[in-house]
């Protein structure tokens, strides 16, 4: 049995929440669940805790990693930087079907938030954004940005669902397509770092209004 795709699908169910933070990480309960042998579980966990999704201490085992309100913000703030340079690199390498796939993804999200359908302009949204990465090319800044987003995906919806966040976010992205379609880097990597940055902003004000 193969160790390292045997990652995938307890990455999955603590991306997702299926796994809470602070739970217990029982290897022979692992093993069973996901029907993973337990050196491909002690693999996955050793890979996990290097992503920051998994925290080991000794004789006490493992834990899916709480993640609080203020590292989210920092994470965020993080990504900013990097998805910027990310934006920047799409800029530089975009072609006619790298445009158009940015602007159908653009036309999606614009309708479902004038549908009102905020679960799924979430979803959109997180597409667009792995498409921007994809279509960079920068395969550092792949990683890494991957890793993160991974840390913080149970926090995606508490910004959406922020009073005029819908429309102000639908309007951010769309300054980030134009100027990656228009292969203009340095407004590009702006327009990204701006949108994260008002994310970040928002998740923080969340945060004080709990």
């Amino acid at each position: 049995m193969s160790a390292v795709p045997a990652t995938d699908p307890l990455r999955d169910a603590i991306v997702r929440g299926d796994l809470a933070p602070n739970s217990r990480l029982v290897e022979a309960d692992l093993s069973r669940d996901f029907s993973m042998s337990r050196g491909a579980v002690r693999t996955a966990l050793v890979r996990l805790e290097q992503e920051g999704l998994v925290t080991r201490e000794p004789n006490r085992g493992a834990r899916v990693r709480h993640i609080g309100d203020d590292e989210a913000v920092e994470i965020v703030q993080a990504r900013a930087a990097l998805e910027g340079l990310a934006a920047a690199e799409a800029a530089r390498r975009i072609d006619a079907k790298g445009a158009k796939r940015l602007e159908k993804g653009l036309e999606r999200h614009t309708k479902l938030i004038g549908a009102g359908d905020l679960m799924a302009a979430s979803d959109a949204n997180a597409a667009l954004h792995e498409l921007v990465l994809e279509l960079s090319g920068h395969t550092t800044a792949q990683q890494l940005i991957r890793t993160l987003k991974s840390q913080t995906v149970r926090f995606q919806f508490r910004t959406i669902l922020a009073p005029g966040r819908p429309t102000a976010s639908n309007a951010e992205h769309t300054a980030i397509v134009e100027a990656v379609v228009a292969g203009k880097p340095r407004q590009a990597e702006k327009a990204m770092r701006d949108h994260l940055f008002n994310v970040a902003e928002t998740l923080r004000s969340s945060r004080e209004e709990r």
